[in-house]
């Protein structure tokens, strides 16, 4: 409207006078063009013809400002569902909940403030310029028009006036009615959340049966292993070589607690040599994982163990002097730390 108004104040001019070619070249008659229904169709076509043409770049104008101001607010949306047939909008209930909704009546609300300060803009107007109204039958029509537009646009410029506050409060509350939908609530969080990230109780579930099936891959490897090395309160770690397969003693298991205990009890049913280091079994613990090699660190310790293990095989084997259980391993300090006894399993 403040657009439109502006353009009628700077076009006062142009369009007055071309209202004025309008109105007098479209109602001259002659006899021959009355009594022609044809010829007066034509006519009044062209007339109205004439005046869009003289309203068009007040009417394109007034486009362009409206999409440029619709895209400053909220962006320029096309949703081509809103035009597709649905059957539930044709719902009845859920019509009359639309229309009887906060929004709605809001919408109501604001549209009634509208009228009315429309209404008193044209009290205000009339009540100012009512008598001058009748002075503009004694004007030249060119007169007479420039002061009807000069008119318009007082009362134009009035209603805006009246309307500025209620207009503001408005753009305020649509945006901050926008924003609030825009923010998500903690459950749709949580929900979106679950979707891109997967649900946290099933990633947990699936780690912890993960942590079950390699348990139990480890175990099943424990009868393979050639020697237990123990901290007998805590740790438990079951070691193989094959000097034919690999190049470094592996680590087929380990574990704290309950964990080391079971590979203990293992150990006895396979018969497998156990040997209590608990600095070693310490090292090996911390600083190595299921599957991997012993660190370089450890060579000389495991060699030491290993050596033990193949002797008491030969000692069964053959019988003899029993062969002593290797003691002060030597195992590098900054490997071997006591840190916490919390058993791990």
């Amino acid at each position: 409207m403040f657009s439109g108004t502006g353009f009628i104040w700077i076009n006062t001019d142009t369009l007055a006078g071309e209202l004025q070619k309008i109105f007098r070249h479209s109602f001259i008659f002659d006899g021959r063009t009355i009594q022609n229904s044809l010829l007066m169709t034509s006519y009044f076509s062209q007339m109205v013809i004439d005046a869009l043409l003289a309203l068009f770049p007040l009417i394109g104008g007034l486009a362009i400002v409206g999409i440029s101001a619709s895209s400053l607010v909220g962006g320029l949306i096309f949703n081509t569902k809103l035009i597709k047939l649905d059957g539930k909008k044709l719902d009845l209930i859920k019509g009359l909940k639309r229309i009887f909704s906060i929004n709605a009546l809001s919408e109501l609300f604001k549209t009634i403030l509208k009228l009315l300060c429309v209404g008193l803009g044209l009290m205000i107007f009339i009540w100012q310029n009512g008598l001058s109204f009748l002075h503009l039958i004694m004007e030249p029509p060119e007169i007479a028009l420039g002061h009807v537009f000069n008119k318009v646009i007082y009362v134009s410029y009035l209603i805006i006036f009246l309307l500025i506050p209620m207009v503001a409060f408005d753009v305020f509350y649509q945006l901050r009615a926008h924003l609030k939908k825009l923010r998500m609530s903690r459950q749709e969080i949580k929900d979106e959340f679950k979707q891109q990230e997967g649900d946290p109780q099933l990633k947990a579930k699936i780690r912890q049966q993960q942590r079950a099936i390699a348990h139990r891959r480890m175990m099943a490897d424990v009868p393979y292993a050639d020697v237990i090395i123990t901290n007998p309160t805590h740790y438990a770690v079951a070691l193989k070589y094959d000097d034919k397969k690999m190049e470094v003693p592996k680590v087929l298991a380990k574990g704290a607690g309950l964990i080391a205990q079971r590979i203990k009890e293992i150990g006895v049913e396979q018969r497998i040599s156990q040997l209590e280091a608990p600095p070693l079994a310490r090292a090996l613990y911390r600083h190595t994982e299921v599957g991997q090699n012993i660190p370089v660190a450890l060579y000389a310790a495991v060699a030491e163990v290993l050596a033990w293990v193949y002797q008491l095989r030969r000692w069964r084997r053959e019988g003899g002097l029993k062969p002593r259980k290797p003691k002060k391993l030597p195992v590098p300090p900054i490997l071997d730390f006591i840190g916490d006894n919390n058993c791990d399993g």
